[in-house]
């Protein structure tokens, strides 16, 4: 389904750029593993070309466009839009799934902030959940309780990620801590991006969010079984090498500020190793009532776009138009300053 060529690309692509999935996707079968190399790949591209730039909301606007020629059977001539494109239409990939994750790409090209943790799982949702819900239809899995389930695993993910980087993201203008946490712990977002600070405060606030990351983590084992057996064992490593980022970050006093918080090679083998036990025990442990929790509020369309049955190649949603169209403005007024300034600074004194 995918070229051998571009498969090699995706495969060492995730060897540099994410090392916790690489490990974690060694345990797939193989008729998962290759397609889901490809959609990381794809995913980890995405993520790059925003993060990496300073033009942020051209980064989006371009993607927007590799995005329509991937669903247009014209995928653009590079490996991971050519392999990604074979998997939207070997699998029949929702096209609502990867919207969603330039949508929330688009929020950081905006520089968005989140006043609740219900917006920050929103943002969540879209970065991580929709990947998370992408894999679900790599493996045919298309139960609504199993795909809560990895849509919750996804926001778990997602907000490890947040507390791990807060002085990092603080050092490049960024601020992802809920507001009204803030706000309560009497702390200015501004003041904390100017003189990020491992304080007792702002330790206390990772220390919320791992807990909600936790409380996730627990919420998505219950979702593993509803996997084809195979894939069970690389689901469970990427759960417990990722939460074990948070376990580091708690041993470090919860200081994400003076150090980056990891999961070394030791303890990937040591998660490895539960995650093998966990999936042998999966065949035998009886369904958990955690499976039939609801889908998070800010997941549900998530779930309900994965269990359509075929790709969708509608166009853009009315809030995703407005969202590029609100991009593509801010893009035009930055090139009109720059502009502006050459002339300025071209005219005679």
């Amino acid at each position: 389904m995918i070229a051998e060529r571009d498969m090699a690309h995706c495969r060492e692509a995730i060897r540099h750029g994410s090392r916790s999935f690489h490990v974690a996707g060694q345990l797939l079968p193989r008729r998962v593993r290759d397609p889901a190399m490809a959609l990381y790949a794809f995913c980890r591209l995405a993520d790059d070309e925003v993060d990496l730039t300073q033009a942020k909301a051209d980064a989006v606007l371009d993607l927007r466009d590799r995005l329509d020629l991937v669903y247009a059977g014209r995928p653009r001539n590079a490996p991971e839009d050519r392999a990604f494109a074979a998997v939207v239409e070997g699998f029949g990939m929702p096209r609502q799934l990867p919207e969603a994750l330039l949508e929330g790409l688009a929020w950081d090209a905006e520089g968005r902030r989140y006043a609740d943790l219900s917006d920050l799982t929103a943002y969540s949702a879209r970065v991580a959940s929709a990947v998370g819900a992408m894999m679900c239809v790599l493996m045919e899995m298309r139960d609504r309780d199993g795909l809560a389930r990895a849509c919750d695993l996804g926001v778990a993910m997602q907000l490890t990620n947040i507390a791990r980087d807060v002085g990092e993201d603080a050092r490049e203008g960024r601020v992802y801590l809920p507001l009204d946490w803030l706000a309560e712990a009497g702390r200015d977002p501004e003041a904390l991006i100017a003189r990020p600070e491992a304080d007792r405060v702002l330790k206390r606030l990772v220390r919320r969010l791992l807990d909600r990351a936790d409380t996730l983590y627990a919420r998505s084992e219950a979702g593993v079984k509803c996997l084809p057996s195979g894939a069970r064992t690389g689901i469970f490593a990427a759960r417990y090498i990722y939460a074990g980022i948070g376990r580091d970050l708690r041993r470090a006093d919860c200081d994400s500020v003076n150090r980056r918080a990891h999961t070394g090679a030791a303890g990937k083998l040591g998660w490895l190793m539960v995650a093998g036990l966990r999936a042998g025990a999966s065949h035998v442990m009886p369904r958990s009532a955690l499976l039939y929790a609801p889908p998070l509020p800010e997941c549900a369309f998530l779930v309900e776009a994965a269990q359509q049955g075929a790709a969708v190649r509608q166009g853009w949603s009315d809030g995703l138009m407005a969202t590029f169209a609100q991009l593509a403005e801010r893009d035009r007024a930055r090139r009109d300053a720059l502009l502006d300034l050459q002339d300025r600074t071209r005219s005679p004194s």
